[in-house]
């Protein structure tokens, strides 16, 4: 992905394991197929049946794992993590999976997503006694989990979860036990595969082509799935309205090889592509697109606008995350090393340049800028996704309109901003049709909230200021 450069970011993967001989290792990879959803920390706790043991740390799965730690993570099942931080504080306290020891047993949990009314049950609980380690949503779970009088832990996490609101894919691990919740809406992926005699739950279906799973079906939305020696079992905690899947899985987030809500996320982007030149056409000789998530869109493009595709921008895969630097200064520098415009391709030509979203438009203005100083005449700016012009509460790093260039400015102005010579993004209704998931269909809606402004869930006034997610 991109996401260092363009400013939109997802929060974390999860990934978990259950009856397998040997479970970190499987997590381990696991989690290099998610790396794409969170790069800043990664962690594994693992169960033998008795015990649970972690380790995590800051950086990339490779970074973390780097000195042989999965070599003495042995047991039964394992449960994963990949992050990346938003609010709040980037340290050891708020990398997960989480593990919570009492004496009643341990609670280890992986969270991708944001909870909505964590600040009021945070302070509920504090009034009450609880005291946080963290200044992640994910530990109000657990406190909430803690304090449920219910007997069994499946009880007791159905009943916490009827608390809290917004988006989450959950996956608990206890000594004895795997479990995997999605909340009423369906927001955030998550899917479960068989493995061997047991089962693996991901955030995303690539995943399991690398260990070698059976795909079997997504976790349902407000349903909790259970996994332990015996096998495989389904309990609702509630009762789901139509879902809404985040759109921006397909669009952005979601590598390509994935199949979300049973939808190949390559062919979702492709589609946009089609959708989009049917609806913005443009006299151009080359189409390119902006590596790596717009690259689908664009083949799209092309194909329905009879244009060339060509490889326009070249990504550069061996730039370290230094780069990745807060200063404008090291900002544009960054972007040059990790990205160029291939001038043999462009000079002399003109260009569409397709993109996946625009959200503060200093991106978009650097690629712009850097196709014109390869020789290309004119540059024409297609997004295959509606302007940004909301906030998103569930767990990618928008959460305040300021921050988005669409909610503040009109597409002409936009325009000028970036220095494009045209400028056109892809309709509501065309982002429905080319992933495939229109109004009419039953039970399979899309989250169009930072497109709409009309969001799934309520929206609680300490939103704006949220703890850390993920």
């Amino acid at each position: 992905m991109f996401a260092e450069i363009k400013g939109l970011n997802e929060e974390c993967g999860v990934f978990g394991v259950w009856g397998h001989k040997d479970p970190a290792p499987i997590a381990y990879y696991g989690l290099h197929s998610l790396q794409h959803r969170g790069q800043e920390g990664a962690g594994i706790v693992v169960s033998d049946g008795e015990k649970l043991k972690a380790h995590k740390g800051m950086g990339l799965v490779n970074d973390v794992f780097g000195k042989g730690e999965i070599n003495d993570m042995h047991g039964k099942g394992a449960i994963g993590h990949v992050r990346y931080t938003t609010a709040g504080d980037s340290n050891l306290l708020n990398v997960q999976p989480f593990v919570f020891n009492s004496q009643t047993g341990s609670l280890a949990l992986a969270h991708n997503g944001n909870l909505v009314n964590a600040n009021a049950l945070k302070h509920q609980l504090e009034r009450q006694g609880s005291i946080f380690q963290t200044t992640s949503d994910t530990e109000v779970v657990a406190h909430l989990i803690k304090r449920s009088g219910y007997d069994t832990i499946e009880e007791r996490i159905k009943n916490a979860l009827t608390m809290i609101k917004g988006a989450y894919a959950f996956i608990f691990m206890i000594e004895g036990k795997m479990m995997a919740a999605l909340d009423p809406n369906g927001l955030r992926p998550l899917s479960i595969a068989r493995l061997g005699d047991g089962y693996a739950i991901s955030s995303e279906t690539c995943a399991f082509d690398i260990i070698g799973a059976e795909y079997l079906r997504e976790v349902e939305p407000g349903e909790l799935v259970i996994i332990d020696d015996d096998g495989l079992r389904s309990e609702r905690f509630s009762s789901s309205p139509k879902r809404a899947i985040c759109s921006m899985e397909y669009v952005y987030f979601a590598r390509p090889d994935s199949n979300v809500d049973e939808i190949n996320v390559h062919q979702a982007r492709k589609n946009l592509g089609k959708q989009l030149a049917e609806e913005q056409p443009v006299e151009a000789d080359v189409v390119t697109g902006v590596p790596d998530s717009s690259i689908s869109a664009a083949i799209g493009y092309a194909e329905q606008a009879g244009i060339p595709y060509e490889l326009g921008l070249i990504k550069n895969r061996y730039v370290g995350r230094t780069f990745i630097q807060p200063s404008q200064e090291l900002r544009e520098q960054g972007v040059k090393m990790k990205l160029s415009a291939v001038r043999g391709v462009v000079e002399g030509k003109r260009v569409v340049m397709i993109d996946d979203s625009i959200v503060r438009g200093t991106t978009s203005r650097r690629i712009v800028k850097l196709l014109r100083e390869a020789g290309a005449l004119e540059v024409h700016v297609r997004i295959s996704a509606p302007p940004i012009t909301n906030p998103c509460f569930y767990g990618i790093d928008t959460s305040t309109k300021g921050e988005l260039i669409a909610s503040v400015k009109t597409v002409e102005e936009i325009r000028e901003e970036i220095g494009a010579d045209s400028l056109s993004f892809l309709s509501v209704e065309g982002l429905q049709k080319g992933i495939g998931r229109s109004p009419e269909m039953e039970n399979h809606g899309q989250c169009l909230a930072c497109f709409t402004g009309s969001y799934p869930t309520e929206i609680y006034p300490e939103t704006d200021h949220p703890q850390e997610k993920c």
